[in-house]
């Protein structure tokens, strides 16, 4: 087979399913057959032209497939192993991989975006929304699935697991610790998560969406705050009593959300933003406290590589997390419109498609 289907996208508005050629793949890459994969908030932002991509470009960052062909110098992986890769793809040898923030691997200037980082496929190489993705730097890249897991349980792993596991890594929470997290949609669900399983003692979520606050709660939240009802910085201080939280995490990419998540920080406490922004942030002066609270504000790139699909891996096979109610809708490759169209206007309870070539 020499072309392959692919979501192509155009132009601000318009992602289409087209045909490309098979990618070829040199002596350290690997080429995917996709089996599955998914939409991503971020690709919702190119579509909208929020963030800008070259026209031509085949979107998508979230891939679990089987290796269809190894390139010449790769070791350690054979053809036909079920297989997924982060959406950040650090070389594992620049220097931002080697002094530790592979997330970074690649930071650069394109599209005139200042700090990119590692994030290549759907944004600066083809990505993963087709029947073939070519992986680069596949040793450093690819990690085996466990053959009891299927492709829906992992499929959270290569972008929105990390991400959110990465949010509640950051902040640096601790044994104790009492945690806001701004938005349930997939990521703050995951953020979650990952601040339960780091030992948050309290969890406070704020969000408006009875099913993602029901979800919310299965993955660990104490209180889920309705903002449609209630002002969540006021819910927050009065349930800590005027504390404030250890930790707080914006996942939405909203400056009421990121001012929220400053305002309900104890002095000394962190801000772990974990949205990708499409116009300025305001910092508020009274909410920074004049630049005198002690706070710290961290940003974080989904960390990507083969050894953090393993440890992710590892948590699912381990029954310590369960994504599936993520996956609320599935799809073909060949409605992928479709699939834009559903996910990109939020309809019907979305959280996340399977799409399946």
């Amino acid at each position: 087979m020499d072309k392959m289907k692919a979501a192509i996208f155009i132009e601000p508005g318009q992602i289409i399913l087209g045909e490309k050629p098979v990618p070829d793949v040199g002596p350290l890459d690997a080429l995917l057959r996709i089996t599955t994969t998914t939409i991503c908030g971020t690709d919702i932002h190119i579509l909208k032209g929020e963030y800008p991509v070259q026209s031509g470009l085949t979107i998508g960052h979230e891939p679990v497939g089987i290796i269809e062909k190894l390139g010449s110098e790769v070791k350690g992986f054979q053809e036909g192993q079920r297989v997924i890769t982060g959406a950040i793809t650090p070389s594992g040898y620049s220097n931002a991989s080697l002094y530790g923030c592979g997330a970074q691997c690649g930071a650069g200037t394109p599209h005139g975006w200042k700090h990119m980082g590692g994030w290549r496929f759907g944004n600066t190489i083809d990505g993963a929304q087709a029947e073939y993705l070519r992986v680069p730097d596949a040793m450093a890249n690819l990690a085996v699935v466990p053959d009891e897991l299927t492709d829906e349980q992992v499929l959270m792993c290569p972008d929105i697991l990390s991400t959110g596991f990465g949010g509640a890594e950051s902040g640096g929470i601790r044994i104790g610790d009492t945690v806001a997290i701004f938005a349930q949609g997939p990521i703050g669900l995951c953020a979650t998560a990952g601040a339960r399983l780091m030992g948050a003692s309290r969890i406070f979520a704020v969000e408006a969406v009875p099913e993602r606050a029901a979800i919310s709660h299965k993955m660990g939240a104490d209180h889920v705050i309705d903002f449609s009802k209630d002002d969540p910085v006021e819910m927050i201080m009065e349930l800590t009593d005027g504390r404030g939280v250890d930790v707080s995490i914006e996942a939405l990419g909203r400056q009421e959300t990121f001012e929220g998540a400053l305002r309900v920080l104890r002095p000394g406490g962190t801000l772990s933003s974990l949205g990708v922004y499409s116009s300025d942030l305001k910092i508020p002066l009274d909410a920074f406290a004049a630049g005198l609270g002690d706070n710290k504000i961290i940003t974080t790139l989904c960390p990507g590589g083969k050894e953090r699909m393993r440890r992710l891996l590892a948590i699912v096979k381990g029954r310590r997390v369960d994504t599936s109610a993520l996956v609320t809708h599935h799809f073909t490759l060949d409605e992928i419109e479709a699939a834009y169209d559903l996910f990109g206007h939020q309809r019907d309870g979305v959280l996340k498609v399977a799409i399946k070539p």
